[in-house]
């Protein structure tokens, strides 16, 4: 998504008349997948379509984070969500003043449990509270569910950083919700989707050679909805020690911003984020997340 708004000087954001911004969360890992915490906006280059762009805006820590944490309720994941519930104090712990979280439940459907709120004891007992929640269907509507705490990212959240987790076994099939639908969505709510995955996991696996699939029903790729939003997909047996780990990776990546080029209203537009030649030479093993691209304003 294109914003109006805002910098002057990288680290230095400032509201500015007629000028659009892409916005862009990155994450960057060494080789054994820590993050690098002491990068300066000298170390990175961004492309738009292949075009050098120079950052507006450049940040780590000033920024507000909001994030939604999408609970996946299915039977199978009790036991899962008591332990995330255990859990919440240290994990939450890793924001700052002013970020603030909401809860989101879904089985075949979703709604909100608790709001944006920067109380993270009423967080923690939204948590506790989803093991025995009832009535959103049977099933695991994985894509659905993500576009709707896209949406309610993009109608509740505020100038800031955006991030869904989303907590699941992701045993799901989604029926005429596709990830195209899906990343559209998260685009545009300019929100990172990372993701706590229980159990032993694995991509779809390609359809068939020759075999003909109903194109209503796909199987869910968590990994490449993570992926193409820059975010990341953690396969884990038990989930406490992992909601700590990945709620200080999101409160760690960097921000950064650049003036939207021209483009036809409503075109995607891809975007790559790399380290310099120097900052690879200090972290030549160094991996870069950031997300695959946005839609041009309308």
């Amino acid at each position: 998504m294109v914003l109006p708004a805002a910098a002057q000087e990288p680290g230095t954001p400032v509201f500015r008349a007629g000028v659009s911004l892409v916005k862009v969360d990155v994450q960057v890992t060494d080789g054994r997948g820590r993050t690098i915490p002491d990068l300066t906006v000298a170390d990175f280059e961004v492309f738009d379509e292949g075009e050098p762009r120079k950052i507006s805006y450049f940040g780590r820590e000033a920024e507000p984070l909001d994030v939604v944490l999408l609970l996946d309720v299915s039977g199978s994941m009790h036991r899962s969500l008591r332990e995330l519930g255990d859990a919440a104090q240290a994990a939450l712990g890793a924001l700052h003043e002013g970020d603030r979280v909401a809860v989101m439940l879904f089985a075949r459907e979703a709604a909100v449990q608790e709001r944006f709120t920067p109380d993270f004891q009423a967080v923690q007992s939204g948590i506790r509270q989803a093991v025995g929640s009832r009535g959103l269907g049977s099933g695991t509507a994985i894509n659905a569910a993500i576009i709707e705490a896209a949406k309610y990212m993009g109608t509740e959240a505020r100038q800031s950083r955006r991030a869904v987790l989303i907590v699941t076994d992701n045993v799901s099939l989604n029926y005429k919700v596709p990830d195209e639908d899906v990343l559209r969505a998260l685009y545009g709510a300019d929100a990172v989707l990372n993701a706590i995955l229980i159990g032993k996991q694995k991509r779809p696996d390609p359809p068939p050679a020759g075999r003909d699939l109903n194109p209503d029903f796909t199987p869910s790729d968590v990994f490449k909805l993570a992926e193409e939003t820059g975010g990341e997909a953690v396969e884990v047996r038990r989930v406490g020690e992992s909601f700590q780990q990945i709620m200080e990776r999101i409160r760690a990546r960097y921000g950064l911003q650049y003036d939207a080029p021209q483009a036809a209203p409503g075109a995607f537009r891809r975007i790559k984020v790399s380290l310099t030649p120097a900052a690879l030479r200090r972290y030549p093993r160094a991996r870069v997340h950031a997300r695959a691209g946005y839609y041009a304003a309308r």
